[in-house]
């Protein structure tokens, strides 16, 4: 690459400087890394085996980009890391707004210049991050303003006739010259909109306005849309379509891990919470199989999507809940408790799109069912099935009970009950816990070696499955968790309130 020292056009030919179109560039740029197992898209987790090769090809082809997937799946931050394909610096005609290149200038400010001055044409040089141009589509967008329009007050201010092409006002496109230029949610642009485009993709030129320009962009497009039928706003014109060469589907990640991964690389954690609050990865899971319930939900709309923006405002939510109650409690250190999870409903509520049967049942509930559910999920991740030994009495071969839960529920059927507190202290929590006959010899049974703070949490955590397999009742009101037997929850009257609430009087055996 020549030295960003030279300053002047004869000093430029003379360094042997060549000139190579963006999509060259680029495509070398790549084939450097591939060959040197350099990571190409550092950072984006879960494409690694469909969305980057893909994508590779694309650009060693040549070709202008279309990613199609919905909300959440990286489109454009794939798009932006393009950048650090390009070189580092390349030399423009200084004051050009179209980037022109020194040795092949395109518009009329540039070829005047050089037509004047000649080897002592000014040049400058522009670093690779200033080569970026994006616009998101929005309805109001307008041929202006991606192309350019004629400008007025330039030409009374230069004291010019509205026919000279030194009146023109470039529009985003033409200063993203020599660059990537994106478009974001693509089918949201007005259909006559994109009609503009068909002549930058096909022929790289430019019409504004009437004017016979003959200006050959020198861009890498890539588009970014959401599937044609997420909604009625619009859908990308089927001729633009036909002139995007690749067409890359983007997916969601496809295992709890990757999507660990990426929370954990996205989530803006304070450097104080990062030091005070541990997450276990139980949690981890936890927060993260929510999104995969709520992809799968029949009150959520699946054409919207679940973006991965839902777990890691969960999972920044789930540390504040903790931090707060450490605070409350003056406590130095904490943890994340199961219980904390009530915390990340107002995550979840406001980055997912109901059918009408979800805005019935009401954002809230849809919410904490989506936690109940995936609670009910990673349960049995760590523990065996209740739903298979629902039916199980006496002992197995070895002696053992055959349901390692019937002490824990007993326990409940007899007419106790367990509150937690969500701003109670970290040990009054293990003390109410151990409470519960069985609860901790179960989870020693399971996690011998688990110290006294994971014991504890795995205990809170079979209280909870044990309660999404309907074997003991669960209530969240008002800033406590209530755990009960189901019969006594299910079938004690309550006269005042003329319905039924949960009592701890009665158990199964009273009926």
């Amino acid at each position: 690459m020549s030295s960003p020292n030279i300053h002047t056009l004869g000093a430029l030919r003379k360094s042997g400087y060549t000139y190579k179109s963006v999509k060259e560039e680029i495509r070398q740029n790549l084939i450097h890394k591939l060959q040197h197992k350099e990571p190409t898209f550092p950072g984006i987790i879960g494409y690694e085996d469909t969305v980057i090769p893909e994508t590779e090809r694309a650009i060693l082809s040549r070709h202008n980009i279309l990613f199609l997937g919905l909300r959440g799946q990286a489109k454009t931050r794939m798009a932006r890391q393009m950048i650090e394909l390009l070189d580092e610096y390349i030399p423009i005609v200084t004051g050009s707004v179209i980037n022109d290149n020194p040795l092949a200038p395109i518009s009329r400010y540039a070829l005047e210049l050089v037509a004047e001055k000649g080897d002592d044409t000014p040049v400058s040089w522009i670093h690779r991050s200033q080569r970026y141009g994006e616009k998101l589509a929005t309805p109001d967008v307008t041929v202006a303003d991606l192309i350019g329009d004629i400008d007025p007050i330039k030409a009374a201010n230069l004291r010019l006739n509205l026919d000279d092409e030194k009146v023109l006002h470039y529009g985003i496109i033409p200063r993203s010259n020599r660059g990537i230029f994106v478009i974001n949610e693509l089918p949201d642009l007005q259909a006559r909109i994109q009609v503009s485009l068909f002549n930058i993709l096909q022929e790289g030129d430019i019409q504004i306005r009437g004017f016979k320009l003959r200006m050959e962009l020198d861009m890498l497009f890539v588009f970014t849309a959401n599937p044609e039928d997420y909604t009625n706003r619009g859908s990308i014109v089927t001729p633009l379509k036909d002139r995007i060469e690749s067409q890359i589907l983007t997916h969601y990640p496809k295992t709890v891990d990757a999507s660990m991964l990426i929370t954990a690389q996205e989530a803006d954690i304070h450097p104080d919470q990062a030091s005070r609050i541990e997450v276990s990865d139980l949690v981890k899971r936890l927060i993260e199989q929510v999104s995969f319930e709520a992809r799968n939900n029949e009150y959520v709309d699946k054409k919207s999507g679940v973006s991965a923006r839902l777990t890691i405002a969960a999972y920044e939510n789930a540390l504040s809940s903790a931090e707060r109650r450490a605070i409350l409690n003056n406590e130095k250190q904490t943890f994340v408790w199961i219980g904390d999870l009530v915390g990340i409903i107002p995550s979840i509520t406001g980055k997912i799109e109901l059918v009408y049967e979800g805005e019935q049942e009401g954002p809230y509930q849809v919410a904490y069912n989506l936690v109940e559910k995936a609670i009910r999920s990673v349960f049995v991740l760590y523990f065996p099935n209740p739903e298979q030994l629902k039916k199980k009495k006496g002992k197995d071969d070895q002696g053992e009970a055959a349901n390692p839960f019937r002490s824990i529920i007993t326990w409940f059927d007899r007419g106790h009950q367990l509150n937690l507190f969500a701003d109670m202290t970290d040990q009054a929590r293990i003390n109410q816990l151990y409470q519960v006959d069985g609860l901790h010899a179960l989870v020693k049974k399971f996690f011998k070696h688990a110290n006294e703070k994971e014991a504890a949490l795995l205990m809170e955590f079979v209280l909870h499955g044990l309660s999404a397999y309907s074997l003991i009742s669960k209530k969240v009101i008002d800033g406590k968790i209530e755990f009960k037997d189901l019969m006594g929850s299910m079938l004690n009257f309550n006269s005042k309130a003329g319905g039924y609430e949960e009592d701890a009087d009665l158990n199964e055996e009273d009926f």
